[in-house]
Formats: C-alpha cells, sequence, structure tokens
C-alpha cells in the first residue's frame, strides 16, 4: 500500500508575460518516510526548476487509491463513503475514504471515478468531488535487483 505525502515546493516561476512570481506548489509523492518524500520532491523537481528553491513542507495524507488517466491534466479528491452493516445490530455504518482521481476536467472526473470503482463489490456514495491543487504524482520507482 502507497503512504502518499503532500510536499510543497516554493521557487520563482516564470509566468506568461516574463514577469517572475514566487510560487508554493503541492505535489504528491509515494514514500516511506518524511525523509524519503522531501529527497523524491527534491530529485524530481530539480530537472524543471531554475535556479534556488525549497521544499516548504511535507504532510502525510489520507488518500487510500489514485485513479489514473493519462490524457488527464488535473487531480481531483473524491471523498466516497463505503457502507457496511454490522450483523449484530443491523445498523448501517459509512466510513470515508478518499481516492485521487486524473481527469481533464470534473465530468472526466466523475466517469473515472466511476470506472475506477467498477469491479468493486462494495457499496459506496460519493460525498464530493473537488478539483485539486496538486501540480503532478509522483509514484514509488520500482527498483530490481540485477
Amino acid at each position: 500500500m502507497a503512504n502518499w505525502f503532500e510536499c510543497k515546493v516554493r521557487y520563482d516561476k516564470v509566468q506568461d508575460n516574463g514577469s517572475v512570481k514566487k510560487v508554493n506548489e503541492p505535489y504528491l509523492v509515494d514514500a516511506l518516510s518524511f525523509t524519503e518524500a522531501e529527497a523524491r520532491i527534491i530529485e524530481e523537481q530539480t530537472p524543471f526548476i531554475s535556479g534556488d528553491f525549497s521544499v516548504s513542507a511535507v504532510k502525510r495524507t489520507k488518500i487510500s487509491e489514485i485513479f489514473y488517466d493519462e490524457g488527464g491534466d488535473r487531480w481531483y479528491l473524491a471523498k466516497v463513503a463505503f457502507i457496511t452493516i454490522d450483523e449484530k445490530s443491523g445498523v448501517e455504518k459509512k466510513s470515508n475514504s478518499f481516492i485521487l482521481v486524473q481527469a481533464t476536467d470534473f465530468k472526466n472526473a466523475v466517469e473515472n471515478f466511476t470506472k475506477g470503482m467498477a469491479d468493486t463489490m462494495a457499496d459506496y456514495e460519493i460525498v464530493s468531488i473537488a478539483e485539486t491543487p496538486l501540480m503532478d504524482v509522483y509514484r514509488a520507482k520500482l527498483t530490481l535487483d540485477k
């Protein structure tokens, strides 16, 4: 299971009109610890940022799964309530999970979420789906012993 950390990177970004603006952009990184998350975001961002930059924050997220769509350029966070029935009391219980969905727009995010949940047997209801400010998501790197 992945451990997702949100890392914020602060740097001077050149805008479309040529002006320079200090930005603090969030990224998602799969890592085992805060230290590894910080090292991974530095490694991933170094080729793309000219000049100095700093990691201004690293925090653990509650994202349980990610549905990817390589054509998507935005990230949407779906809050989902999974519904279970307590066998002893017969009471309905809801437990919330957060699923990140990559999509081109809101409609596409709902479609991608529905497609990603198609094979599940669990009862659920969508509590919310909202666009996130995430710039990119970096999955864990697979290393193979030679």
